[in-house]
């Protein structure tokens, strides 16, 4: 008989739902475990890291596609010892700089919409004064500035 771990001892030890584990095995970021004689899955106790690595670099904002592309670069014959991660890493560091920036721009321009007094989105299209960029444009410095209370 086999031994291994049941899914119930894998998704409490990893931190996860049964539904979670399932799917990730449907999505092949888990190969599919050995069955008991009667019918049960038993996973390897590695399992359990996968299944943190996994959630670790779900956290930082790769998808579960990206995770299986660095999961998949680790487990190659003669893998490299980077297996890719550091590109990896910097590219997403790229997108949530990016991001944050974009971020900053929407904050700075809700900041600025609630000194000018904007209280109507259709009064405010019409005011020359209004921060709000109804161009869709991204420069939210055309407006007039000041308070408008539109």
């Amino acid at each position: 008989m086999s031994t291994g771990l049941r899914t119930g001892q894998v998704a409490a030890a990893a931190g996860v739902n049964v539904q979670t584990l399932r799917y990730y095995e449907r999505r092949g970021l888990l190969s599919e475990p050995d069955r008991s004689l009667g019918g049960h899955r038993l996973y390897p106790e590695q399992t359990v890291a996968l299944l943190r690595i996994i959630k670790a670099a779900q956290r930082l904002g790769f998808t579960l596609d990206e995770v299986g592309d660095l999961i998949a670069a680790t487990q190659l014959p003669g893998r490299r010892a980077d297996a890719g991660l550091r590109a990896r890493a910097s590219a997403k560091l790229a997108e949530v700089d990016a991001e944050l920036a974009e971020l900053a721009t929407v904050r700075d321009t809700l900041v600025a919409a609630l000194a000018a007094g904007c209280d109507d989105l259709l009064a405010c299209s019409e005011s020359p004064c209004c921060p709000i960029p109804f161009t869709g444009e991204n420069d939210t410095t055309t407006g007039g500035g000041g308070r408008c209370d539109c």
